[in-house]
């Protein structure tokens, strides 16, 4: 076997290369701060939505379609694709919400001021609480609710960017890397495996904004949607976590959550905005 990656001396200062390589080469870039003015376009419903199917867009969507499906009228919202292959999160109206220029962010304007809001994981806590839904308000069943939902931002980075990089949109497919990242990636879904082992939904027997939170990264992983690792991470051994993918995935909320923002795969499947309930049928 050759070597599988050239070996690198760090320099005693760092500058980009000219050119990275592999998928979004194009829009990694060292610093923050926008790019070029564009003013983001606002709808008729309380919340704006500036996002894309991804697993992070994905996690909103889905908590939207449920709080509509629960009865909550006052949740509905307007979803515009942002195109991050082009950098439009580096528009200065998308960085005035969100200055880590990444999808999603959220404005809620049903106030007198409007409320910014950025990183998934804190839109789903804020629309929980707005709402009263989804989310214990009595401990335990808050804080194991909160554990998971944490446990999913801070993991989610190593299956994403780790494993899903250098699998998947690398330029060259690199031993260590790929090693490194799905050792880690077959230990969390290891956790969850066990975890659901006793329990139907990931913070107990009550459906929260963790199972939203860790749906699209693990659940799509494990159902073989992902990267096209399925075969590769052996995702049939995790019996427990598959049989939680699939009554998640069988909710019609999902189902509707699933296909907001999306570009990619079967036309039934994708719809690149949502303004209505109607977008989706």
């Amino acid at each position: 076997m050759t070597d599988p990656f050239t070996p690198y001396t760090p320099p005693r200062v760092w500058s980009p290369a000219t050119q990275s390589g592999g998928a979004f080469a194009n829009i990694n870039r060292p610093i923050a701060g926008a790019t070029h003015e564009k003013e983001l376009p606002v709808g008729k419903h309380p919340f704006q939505l500036y996002s894309l199917g991804t697993p992070n867009g994905q996690k909103v969507t889905i908590m939207f379609e449920e709080l509509l499906a629960a009865g909550h009228a006052g949740a509905e919202y307007d979803a515009w694709l942002i195109n991050i292959g082009e950098g439009q999160q580096f528009g200065s109206g998308f960085v005035g919400i969100n200055p880590n220029s990444k999808i999603p962010a959220l404005l809620d304007v049903s106030g007198e001021q409007p409320v910014h809001l950025f990183e998934s994981g804190s839109m789903l806590v804020y629309l929980a609480e707005k709402f009263g839904a989804f989310l214990p308000t009595e401990q335990p069943a808050r804080a194991e609710t909160m554990n998971w939902l944490m446990w999913q931002m801070g993991s989610a980075p190593f299956v994403g960017g780790g494993f899903g990089h250098f699998y998947a949109y690398a330029p060259e497919k690199l031993e260590y890397p790929i090693n490194r990242y799905a050792m880690e990636t077959k230990r969390q879904l290891d956790v969850l495996d066990r975890l659901l082992a006793d329990r139907q939904f990931i913070a107990g027997d009550e459906y929260t904004i963790a199972d939203m939170a860790i749906f699209p990264w693990y659940g799509g992983l494990v159902l073989g949607e992902l990267y096209g690792a399925g075969e590769f991470l052996s995702v049939h051994n995790y019996q427990q976590l598959r049989r939680w993918a699939d009554e998640v995935k069988a909710r019609p909320a999902v189902r509707r959550g699933l296909k907001v923002n999306r570009v990619r795969g079967a036309p039934e499947a994708c719809v690149a905005e949502r303004h209505s309930a109607a977008d989706l049928d």
